[in-house]
């Protein structure tokens, strides 16, 4: 069995899909996306006509969406671990979270980044306040959610995690999460330590030069 994937190693979304590969250790040939290569555009185009990653393509079937691809593995090719829960709550627990990362931390964080490659005459300063206040009341939200868990949902690490651990490392370097966000913060160290998403930190790593915003930490350690 070999899926391929498309996508790219810096791509938070992509990161978010690739980890449940990580969790489950599954084995998959990647093809790259790069936006100039008109030839793996055209692959991918051929795919998902929205020219979106990622994408996987297992036995002939093509899965998009990070979320999808990550509860389609889950479901095909679980091994004793779950990323989606089998009990029916924590199930909607799991995707309720899933979609709070995605929707009020990836999207604010990714209007900053939009922005700070636009040129001057096309910057939106109103759009980047309102994305920084979404983000700050994301983090307080979170920050409360964190005192008494290890993961997004409780005890088990889950679709969820899988979100948040792309989607708040970058957060942190668009939008810095305050000192006073201690639970959220190491929320953030814990999921930074779990072998699956070291494995794309360190995927990710020759890439940085791409970020747009000036972070001189970048999580150096």
């Amino acid at each position: 069995m070999s899926i391929t994937f498309y996508g790219h190693y810096f791509s938070s979304y992509c990161q978010k899909a690739l980890i449940a590969f990580y969790e489950h250790g599954l084995d998959f040939t990647f093809r790259e996306i790069d936006f100039q290569n008109e030839d793996i555009m055209q692959e991918l185009g051929a795919l998902w006509l929205i020219k979106k990653m990622p994408v996987i393509v297992d036995q002939g079937r093509s899965v998009i969406e990070s979320s999808i691809i990550v509860e389609y593995v889950d479901e095909k090719y679980h091994g004793d671990s779950r990323l989606i829960p089998q009990d029916a709550d924590s199930a909607l627990d799991t995707r309720f979270m899933d979609r709070f990362f995605d929707n009020y931390i990836a999207t604010p964080q990714m209007k900053l980044v939009i922005d700070a490659m636009r040129s001057a005459g096309d910057k939106d300063p109103y759009g980047v306040t309102k994305a920084k206040e979404m983000l700050e009341t994301s983090y307080a939200w979170l920050d409360d959610k964190m005192k008494n868990r290890e993961w997004a949902i409780g005890d088990d690490f889950t679709l969820a995690d899988c979100a948040a651990g792309p989607h708040l490392f970058y957060t942190h370097w668009s939008h810095p999460i305050d000192a006073r966000f201690e639970h959220l913060l190491a929320y953030r160290n814990r999921l930074m330590a779990r072998p699956s998403f070291a494995r794309c930190i360190e995927d990710g790593r020759p890439f940085r030069s791409l970020f747009p915003l000036d972070v001189p930490h970048m999580d150096l350690d």
